[in-house]
């Protein structure tokens, strides 16, 4: 049973709550709300909705996760919100369900919102993402693992935000942002490689290289991206790189284009 549970916490009847979870003063937890073990809910916090939480998350007081989808599509029904293991939801962060009955906005595990982030409907987040401060997901935007996504960044539905990419602040978004690599502006283009980000997640120096070449080719050659991806597809030794093919399979699957 629950080891720590404020005498002025809301339960409603038919929450599920795990092992070792602390739950705060005037904090609310809805009826169809699954808390994993050590999980802690801060003071004045809500989860509420068709919410299935994993283990050892974390929600900072203010905090809204579940809250029903803003989509004006929204029929009625039971959409939901799936969260994985050891994730921080700073102060006033918002993550809302999906908009379909039986469709998840689904986060996955080890990622830090900070405070006033908003995650939109029908988002799907990886793994060890960075969200700082003020920076909002409009719906079904797909985020790959260890992006960052830096303060006061916009950014339009339906875009990706590749793998080890990083958005500077006060960005405005309206493409894909490519795997590996540092985008800036308004709108939103690339800069660089993210290679402080790449070794910090312990890429070799021949991998940073590697993704270094494509950049070059994309985006310094004078190609355009056709002939660009024409040109690093022809390179056998390029090619066999997992990265490269990663890159590439994001361009070319684009809806949006890429940034």
């Amino acid at each position: 049973m629950p080891a720590n549970i404020h005498p002025t916490a809301i339960i409603e009847d038919g929450a599920t709550l795990g092992e070792n979870i602390t739950i705060g003063a005037y904090a609310y937890i809805g009826a169809q709300v699954t808390l994993g073990d050590g999980c802690n809910i801060h003071h004045h916090a809500t989860v509420e909705g068709l919410v299935f939480m994993g283990k050892n998350n974390e929600v900072f007081p203010y905090a809204l996760i579940g809250g029903k989808t803003h989509d004006l599509k929204y029929k009625g029904g039971v959409p939901g919100l799936r969260i994985g293991d050891d994730n921080v939801f700073r102060e006033y962060v918002t993550v809302h369900p999906a908009t379909n009955d039986g469709e998840f906005t689904i986060i996955g595990n080890h990622n830090n919102l900070l405070a006033y982030t908003h995650i939109a409907h029908d988002c799907v987040l990886g793994d060890h993402i960075v969200m700082s401060g003020h920076s909002a997901l409009a719906g079904h935007i797909h985020v790959g693992d260890h992006a960052v996504i830096a303060w006061g960044n916009g950014v339009h539905q339906f875009c990706r935000i590749g793998t080890h990419s990083m958005i500077a602040a006060c960005s405005r978004t309206s493409q894909d942002v490519p795997p590996f690599m540092i985008a800036e502006g308004e709108p939103t283009e690339v800069r660089m490689i993210n290679k402080v980000g790449l070794e910090r997640r312990g890429f070799s120096p021949e991998e940073i290289a590697v993704v270094s070449k494509l950049y070059r080719t994309i985006y310094r050659s004078g190609l355009n991206r056709t002939q660009a991806l024409e040109k690093i597809r022809a390179d056998a030794a390029l090619f066999a790189s997992p990265h490269t093919q990663k890159l590439v399979e994001f361009y070319e699957s684009s809806k949006r284009g890429v940034c």
